[in-house]
């Protein structure tokens, strides 16, 4: 198996080269040395399958970092016997890409087949996604591309048609501790050798800090193992204080996780779960999100699912959101915090909300229908002598206060019913005041 370097992976034979990061060094050279993707890589799988045979497809890699998806192409390439090609979508451009498919095609014409491995793909904008297409159908390059991101959203669909995408999943801490422990035995390629000791319950540790991500799990264990070199060869939990000060969940402020996690925070609220909104709101500042995107959206789940069954959601919302804009963090965060569960205890309607939808389908339904002439404004004689107001009823004169056989809406349309109020909150005694008017309205009058 051969390697282009490209500037982004070291020669693919990670144990050679004692200076490569132990990341590197411990990188996979079987499928079964990874650990996690049971489900892709177990015995008997299809995948497995296809690789061990070499009789692979291209395909798309979707999964959060430090999962596998870089050595699985290595994997691939290696089964396939290959030449591994691996560019970045954040360092090349369409010149690159056109030269290294250039020279994918010589190799083809050679008798020799590619692995081009496309790092982060999803930045890539069209026309360089499109460029691969003619080599993918071809079959001159075997096309392998990584993605942390949805590829719904982020390939076009003539380069998604063409690829099979596979779903990598975050490695769970007992895979990770695996690999730690391998790392730590391993007296070629890891740290045996070197007098180490790490109880299970330190490697644990280092596991859940790494938060799914085997790469960064083996980062941390070098550097704790430097460390503990000077301190008489034990990783300690003294050591990996030092180490796993900074402690940050794997979270992007925009793409997918961002989104997913937005969403639980919403539904809970709406599912009327305080303790789980808070969850997805305490985890969501942990990871970098804008407190003042979050107090925006918090704002809009109090108009859309809690709405007028109390009115008071909105109001706290927007009080919360200027809490936080003169406190700032950490003390403005408690302010949204208490919304959150306040908005996710309290009374939820979406009436509202349905309401205003069906107002606009009508809209779009009629056009611009005419306005009743009883509902125009008459400022000047001329109108009043054309009609303008005639009719209108003062609701204030009318017994009760409201004038019953008056109409609302344009004759085309006639009276409608968009705003239904739920049997909760506010909302209840809304209900009954609007049965009472809508049921005295005239008969003609649906």
């Amino acid at each position: 198996m051969a390697s282009r370097d490209t500037g982004m992976f070291p020669d693919p034979h990670p144990g050679e080269g004692a200076r490569a990061p132990l990341a590197e060094r411990m990188r996979p050279r079987t499928l079964d040395e990874m650990v996690g993707q049971r489900r892709l890589l177990a015995p008997g799988t299809a995948l497995r399958r296809a690789v061990e045979s070499g009789n692979v497809h291209s395909m798309v890699l979707w999964g959060p970092p430090g999962c596998g998806k870089t050595t699985l192409a290595l994997l691939l390439a290696q089964y396939a016997d290959a030449e591994f090609v691996a560019i970045s979508a954040v360092l090349s451009g369409l010149p690159q890409v056109r030269e290294v498919l250039a020279e994918a095609q010589r190799r083809f014409d050679a008798g020799r087949r590619t692995v081009l491995f496309v790092d982060e793909v999803h930045r890539f904008n069209k026309v360089q996604q499109d460029a691969f297409l003619p080599h993918i159908e071809r079959g001159s390059i075997l096309f392998v591309g990584a993605t942390t991101e949805n590829p719904s959203f982020e390939l076009n669909s003539a380069l998604l048609s063409r690829c099979r995408v596979h779903v990598l999943e975050a490695v769970s801490a007992d895979d990770i501790v695996a690999a730690l422990q391998r790392a730590l035995d391993d007296g070629e390629r890891g740290l045996g050798g070197r007098g180490l000791q790490a109880a299970p319950e330190r490697l644990r540790d280092i596991a859940e800090a790494a938060d799914g991500d085997v790469r960064r799990a083996l980062t941390l264990l070098e550097i704790a193992a430097d460390l503990a070199e000077g301190e008489g060869g034990e990783i300690t939990a003294a050591t990996l204080a030092q180490v796993l000060a900074d402690r940050t969940r794997r979270f992007g402020r925009q793409g997918e996780q961002f989104y997913d996690q937005i969403s639980a925070l919403h539904k809970s609220v709406r599912s009327s779960n305080p303790d789980a909104a808070l969850y997805w709101f305490a985890r969501m500042l942990d990871g970098g999100a804008d407190p003042a995107y979050l107090a925006r959206r918090i704002t809009r789940m109090a108009v859309e699912d809690i709405g007028l069954a109390d009115p008071r959601a909105l109001q706290m919302s927007i009080e919360a959101w200027e809490a936080y804009d003169r406190l700032g963090s950490p003390e403005g965060d408690l302010a949204l915090a208490q919304v959150v569960l306040y908005l996710a205890s309290t009374a939820k309607s979406n009436a509202g909300y349905v309401a205003f939808k069906r107002a606009k389908d009508d809209v779009r339904t009629f056009g611009t229908a005419e306005v009743p002439m009883h509902l125009r404004n008459a400022p000047t004689k001329l109108m009043k002598s054309l009609g303008y107001g005639k009719g209108y009823q003062y609701d204030h004169d009318a017994e009760g206060g409201v004038a019953l056989d008056q109409t609302g809406f344009p004759d085309v349309i006639g009276e409608k019913v968009y705003y239904e109020p739920v049997d909760r909150g506010l909302e209840i005694k809304l209900r009954e005041k609007l049965d009472r008017l809508r049921a005295a309205r005239k008969p003609d009058l649906p």
